[in-house]
């Protein structure tokens, strides 16, 4: 899909990671974390200290969402999942994937 723009979070600093980190394990549980390749890799090593025991759903995170194809193949690799995003850019609709930013899909047409 080609858009008109590119949300960059290769800016933002490990501490910033460990930062949303925190703000997502403040209102998740979650057992393990999975990281989408290359964008959700770091805030899945920043939240791998917040791992609470079995009984609890994988969290499969990613910096940013376009489509939704990544999270959902993901999926498949686990059973019992969340997924949190940190932008999201994608038309998805789902009940499963939680974001701390949703990009307005007017904003991917300028």
């Amino acid at each position: 899909m080609k858009l008109p723009f590119k949300i960059d979070c290769d800016a933002l600093t490990d501490e910033d990671w460990r930062d949303i980190a925190g703000l997502v394990a403040s209102n998740m549980s979650f057992s393990d974390v999975y990281g989408i390749p290359r964008g959700g890799i770091k805030l899945a090593e920043a939240l791998t200290p917040y791992c609470v025991n079995k009984g609890y759903p994988t969290l499969i995170v990613d910096d940013v969402m376009t489509t939704g194809n990544s999270m959902l193949e993901a999926r498949k690799k686990f059973t019992g999942t969340i997924g949190f995003v940190l932008f999201d850019r994608s038309n998805y609709n789902n009940d499963w994937i939680y974001s701390l930013f949703k990009v307005n899909k007017y904003f991917d047409h300028v």
